[in-house]
């Protein structure tokens, strides 16, 4: 397809995009009705921002109307294909969330995922294979045949959605998130059944989805827990809170070792009580546990899940919820890591018995500088990669 000449309007989209400039961007769509254009490149504003990975700048192009699959790309590289390369999982969300294909293939063959591990974007390849459409929640909001009510009640919808793309699965922030998202803690009951049933609908039909039906048993799982924890507290005490602190205390206490044995034993019954025992998946997970030396049941969760991935020793988790790259440090050994202060407080019975003994280490080490990487450099190499292609 020959690309036609854009116009000087259309040439100032493209070069707000260029220089990351969201205001300039904003005053050249004021008197823009249609914002699937093409430059000479066959590539959409849309296509462009989502290559910058730039959030505010996609989100203002979708709600000028830019489609997410529109592609005319020499390579076929969709927006979804550029934001996965730009490692940017904001973008990934938003495309999704506005009906971008996660089919869809480039001419290599190879989906947004897979282009993104090519690269090394875990993060945005687990957000694109975890996403779950809203329609397929909102199939449980409606009563159906000789029900009475449905299995969710409406207002749940959005707050459920974002309960089920969680893609940290370590349980201690299954259950923060639980205990934070609007609405879901009063209807824990209901939530465990859709969960259920979303499960068992992933291995109907021709096709079968083992690890989301996995992910789904897993949520479910957890959510039974906290549950049970909530149904056998006295009646009189209304503190929800100290259901998840229990919760979290019970599965971040150490052995005399310092192993997590409870946390292991638990997702280890969670993977035996997983209903389809003849799927590859469970016969995997069956034989990494009982193996030489095996994993923790952690580690192959999160593997079955999320895919396997390399160099996880050179990436920082927060010592309570195990989120990547928290922003926060015990500000006296200055080591330990966390999200917020949360995490911190919820992990301080076990971290205050090493707390001064790590500060001590630590002040006698110099701390390692870190190896900064050049965006420019970064963008250079995205660039090389498709015209190789």
């Amino acid at each position: 397809m020959t690309p036609k000449e854009l116009s000087e309007d259309d040439k100032k989209i493209f070069h707000a995009i260029d220089k990351n400039d969201v205001i300039l961007l904003r005053a050249a769509l004021v008197d823009k009705r249609n914002v699937n254009i093409l430059n000479e490149n066959l590539i959409t504003p849309l296509q462009h921002a989502s290559y910058r990975g730039n959030k505010e700048m996609v989100q203002i192009l979708l709600d000028q109307g830019a489609d997410p699959n529109l592609c005319e790309h020499a390579y076929g590289y969709t927006a979804l294909h550029f934001a996965g390369l730009s490692g940017n999982v904001d973008v990934c969300n938003l495309l999704l969330l506005a009906g971008a294909k996660s089919s869809a293939v480039n001419t290599l063959g190879r989906t947004a995922a897979q282009m993104a591990a090519f690269v090394g974007n875990h993060n945005c390849v687990t957000t694109i294979n975890n996403y779950v459409q809203k329609k397929d929640v909102e199939y449980y909001t409606v009563v159906q045949g000789q029900q009475t009510k449905p299995y969710l009640q409406p207002f749940l919808s959005e707050s459920f959605h974002k309960f089920i793309m969680t893609i940290n699965v370590h349980p201690v922030r299954i259950a923060l998130n639980l205990q934070s998202i609007v609405g879901l803690i009063e209807h824990l009951d209901e939530i465990r059944n859709v969960l259920e049933l979303m499960c068992r609908k992933e291995m109907k039909g021709k096709e079968m989805n083992e690890v989301m039906s996995l992910k789904f048993h897993y949520l479910g799982y957890i959510v039974e827990a906290i549950s049970k924890i909530r149904k056998n507290k006295k009646d009189d005490d209304d503190k929800k809170s100290d259901v998840f602190e229990l919760f979290t205390r019970k599965l971040l206490k150490p052995n005399k070792d310092g192993n997590l044995d409870f946390m292991d034993n638990f997702l280890k019954e969670c993977i035996r009580e997983f209903p389809f025992r003849e799927c590859t998946l469970f016969k995997q997970m069956v034989a990494s546990l009982t193996g030489n030396d095996p994993p923790s049941a952690l580690s192959v969760i999160t593997a079955a899940i999320n895919g396997q991935r390399g160099f996880m020793d050179h990436i920082s988790v927060c010592n309570t919820c195990g989120e990547e790259k928290p922003g926060k440090k015990c500000s006296k050994c200055k080591v330990v890591q966390y999200c917020d202060r949360n995490c911190q407080r919820l992990h301080w019975f076990v971290h205050k018995k090493a707390c001064t003994r790590l500060s001590q280490s630590s002040s006698d080490q110099s701390e390692p500088q870190e190896t900064k990487v050049d965006p420019s450099d970064l963008n250079a190499e995205i660039e090389n990669l498709l015209v190789s292609n």
